[in-house]
């Protein structure tokens, strides 16, 4: 793979090559890709979606709207650092093709900000109470009607391949659908491959799948343009887009630190004990005089969160420099903090926050509720969207389809295409949404 092709300023229906000298420095085309998600109905979403503790009423705990937004900054770090030593290492994509480090640093940051846009309600909790439903639940029996991997697209409902999904598809007025530059859709793309076969080798782009079947064609036009090489010859499985490391390391600090301060913020970890954990991850650059004049938790844990955060990041920049030529290549099989100098350190407060967050009574209990409302959503939308394909429609059906938004498209020729659809709406639900929704079928009219 090449920096030439990978930075492809290409989108949607673009008939001439996009050039980087010719763009307006005011406006520069991978900025656009940032104000467009950040505008988007999708993202603004996200503001009452579930980062880890889901419904929490205190101000302390992150959404997925403040948590893509602190991926984003971290992401824009991450990639300005690595596009200057880029830069410097192959100085032809300045002279010849005018990029510059903050071209690098907008990929990241766009693909970065839309990272978990695909997510259900309810946390990833919500990826499994859908794929539940059609694996063991009721929409199991849509089993024959679908093809090998249209059945395995629902039973691993994957949020990243419906994020794909919600950036590239097109509708009504709406051609392409954000119509992002195509280097910032293979940023966004860690996982490039389609939902079977599942899990062929131990290679991170092969942890889970990246696009549904329903957006192979978008798909396989954004892989040839960029030249990303393909890893499985009889199915839909690519080599990663380089910076799509950034992006999943700006991810993998975030949710690190900040999942683990919001454990300590709510209670749920000791505030000596955690500290413990943070003061060994960042230990040489903690200036003592000034950590010692920190008075609450609140201001002792931020001093060490952003420490910690600064940290990640340059030892993230540092590995992908010395593994550029093996990222390259396809060759770099892991991501990049798992061969972290503190790998060890980082697997020790995750554990920690597993143990005592993610566990804990109050995000297990709100799990499960989440798992309830989101079944016998699927099972009302599900049963109506086969009755519309299978031809044996109700009054209850046509009601359904009925307060339906219009972009939800059920078609009496296309099962996948109809559940689908469901699975689309059903995703962009917000948590209270999915409530009240669940509660209006229950009969409760509030």
């Amino acid at each position: 793979m090449n920096w030439e092709q990978l930075l492809s300023l290409k989108r949607y229906g673009d008939s001439n090559k996009r050039l980087r000298k010719e763009q307006d420095e005011t406006r520069l085309g991978f900025e656009v890709d940032y104000d467009r998600i950040i505008f988007s109905s999708e993202f603004r979403g996200l503001q009452d979606k579930t980062q880890v503790v889901p419904l929490s009423k205190t101000d302390f705990v992150h959404t997925r709207l403040t948590h893509s937004l602190e991926v984003s900054v971290v992401g824009r770090s991450l990639g300005r650092k690595v596009g200057m030593l880029l830069l410097e290492k192959h100085p032809h994509l300045v002279n010849v093709h005018g990029y510059k480090m903050n071209d690098f640093g907008a990929i990241v940051a766009a693909a970065a900000l839309a990272h978990d846009i695909g997510n259900p309600p309810f946390g990833h909790s919500g990826e499994k109470a859908i794929g539940a439903y059609f694996k063991n639940g009721n929409g199991s029996d849509f089993q024959k009607q679908l093809s090998a991997k249209e059945y395995q697209d629902l039973c691993d409902f994957e949020g990243n391949a419906n994020g794909f999904k919600i950036l590239t598809e097109s509708r009504l007025g709406r051609e392409g659908g954000l119509r992002l530059s195509y280097a910032t859709l293979g940023a966004f793309m860690k996982y490039p491959k389609e939902s079977l076969p599942k899990k062929p080798t131990k290679h991170i782009a092969d942890k889970k799948y990246g696009f549904f079947q329903s957006e192979k064609s978008m798909f396989k036009d954004v892989a040839a343009e960029l030249g990303l090489m393909k890893r499985d010859v009889n199915n839909e499985s690519y080599q990663r887009h380089p910076l799509a490391y950034l992006v999943e390391a700006a991810d993998d600090i975030c949710y690190t630190i900040i999942d683990f301060e919001d454990g300590i913020n709510l209670g749920l970890i000791e505030e000596d004990y955690a500290l413990e954990y943070l003061i060994n991850l960042v230990r040489d650059r903690i200036i003592t005089k000034n950590y010692n004049a920190l008075h609450t938790t609140e201001d002792r844990v931020s001093y060490l969160r952003a420490l910690a955060i600064s940290t990640l990041i340059d030892e993230a920049v540092s590995l992908f420099m010395k593994h550029e030529d093996a990222i390259l290549s396809g060759t770099f099989e892991t991501a990049l903090l798992d061969v972290s100098q503190y790998k060890a350190q980082i697997k020790d407060i995750i554990k920690l926050s597993v143990k005592n967050v993610y566990q804990s009574k109050e995000v297990i209990n709100k799990e499960i509720a989440g798992y309830e409302i989101l079944n016998q959503l699927l099972n009302a939308l599900g049963n109506m969207a086969f009755n519309y394909y299978d031809g044996n429609v109700s009054n209850y059906d046509k009601l359904l389809r009925n307060s339906l938004p219009q972009t939800v498209l059920i078609t009496e020729d296309h099962l996948y295409t109809n559940l689908m659809s469901v699975c689309l709406y059903v995703s962009k639900l917000s948590d209270t949404n999915a409530m009240l929704l669940h509660q209006k079928l229950k009969g409760n009219i509030l």
